[in-house]
């Protein structure tokens, strides 16, 4: 069976070869290839470290290790859904990239029958240690193993030193003092995970290849539930379903609302017929929503055509009926955000659905047809 080594990195790319050398320390299998998984901002720090200073080929040949095989397209660059690799990981959206990328780069691995991983938490953000370590416990198996690496006090973020010399090397350490390489005392801390690959249903197992980590999280939450809720936050503008926040606009939280009210009414739809744009009924009503949470002139003046102080004084004369399009774009929007994070069977739970049937369509809110609790905060 052949060793690898997974591993993420961010700006000190020393975790590499600290843990290949606490490995050889060990006595443990030295990986026969390494894959990393970084950001383009710190790919440049890896290869200068690496390969252009040399400390990689340096270790391997001061403690007489077998040939291990780094080549560039083992070099993973975090993707963001265009397949585009992104910079860094700092902004929320990035975060998700990054979740979704070491969850299916585990996958891809954990599905060769004939390697070993040992994977390695020690170096990138702490969210991306987090993401490789769940990541290990959904999909890792028997020969799978998951580490962190520690050196001593005294070399921990000093920038030149990669491992512990076999012989005397000097190099600057912290607050202008120099330290000796030789000296140096790396741990590696072998963290047990529970692996849960046996208990998970293979379907899910096999979504996870295209699936977005939230959607697989969403999909675990809700495997053992009878009984599913979702919450709905007026204020905080949020949908809620299996462990899984779908933000909205105001506009959408006020239409869901307004939708709500319509399927669970007697007829548990709303009908959007012939007479629909003759009735000022509907705008009223979905008004008197949005303005409880939100009183964004563009909606008020632009597709109803009315200040918000006027509705609120009940001056009628310049509101506008609503649009079929209307309803048919905000519906669009509002399932579009819940598909994106949701997997498909959970997405169509809490979707708006509708009907068409000669010169009318029908809307109403899935959830409440499907025998899902609804709770929602003002």
């Amino acid at each position: 069976m052949k060793n690898i080594l997974l591993i993420v990195t961010g700006a000190s790319p020393q975790v590499l070869t600290e843990t290949l050398f606490a490995l050889y320390q060990q006595g443990k299998p030295i990986p026969e290839e390494i894959f990393v998984i970084t950001t383009k901002s710190t790919k440049p720090m890896l290869t200068n470290g690496l390969f252009e200073q040399g400390h990689l080929a340096k270790l391997i040949a001061d403690y007489k290790l077998p040939d291990i095989k780094l080549p560039d397209e083992n070099i993973w660059l975090i993707e963001d859904d265009e397949g585009q690799p992104i910079n860094d990981a700092k902004s929320e959206i990035e975060q998700t990239y990054m979740a979704d990328f070491i969850t299916r780069k585990v996958f891809e691995l954990t599905n060769k029958n004939d390697i070993s991983i040992h994977a390695s938490i020690a170096g990138g953000r702490k969210t991306m240690a987090f993401y490789l370590g769940y990541a290990m416990s959904l999909l890792g198996r028997e020969q799978d193993s998951l580490s962190h690496v520690f050196v001593n006090n005294e070399f921990e973020f000093v920038r030149d030193f990669y491992y512990p010399t076999p012989y005397d090397h000097i190099i600057d350490g912290k607050n202008g003092t120099q330290v000796n390489c030789i000296n140096a005392k790396v741990t590696l801390a072998e963290i047990p995970f529970v692996r849960m690959r046996q208990s998970i249903d293979e379907t899910l197992i096999a979504s996870m290849q295209s699936a977005s980590f939230s959607q697989t999280v969403a999909s675990l939450n809700s495997a053992h539930k009878k009984d599913l809720t979702l919450e709905v936050n007026a204020k905080a503008k949020t949908l809620t379903f299996a462990g899984i926040e779908i933000k909205l606009t105001a506009k959408e939280t006020a239409f869901y609302l307004w939708l709500n009210q319509y399927s669970q009414s007697e007829h548990k739809k709303l009908v959007v017929g012939r007479d629909f744009e003759e009735s000022l009924r509907y705008s009223k009503e979905y008004l008197m929503l949005l303005q409880q949470n939100s009183s964004d002139l563009r909606i008020f003046r632009d597709t109803f055509g009315i200040e918000p102080e006027d509705f609120r004084d009940g001056l009628y004369n310049d509101l506008k009926v609503m649009e079929k399009t209307f309803v048919q774009q905000t519906r669009s929007r509002i399932n579009n955000k819940i598909n994106k994070v949701l997997p498909n069977e959970l997405a169509k739970k809490v979707a708006i659905d509708s009907n068409n049937q000669s010169f009318e369509t029908s809307y109403w809110l899935s959830a409440a047809t499907s025998n899902i609790k609804i709770n929602i905060t003002a």
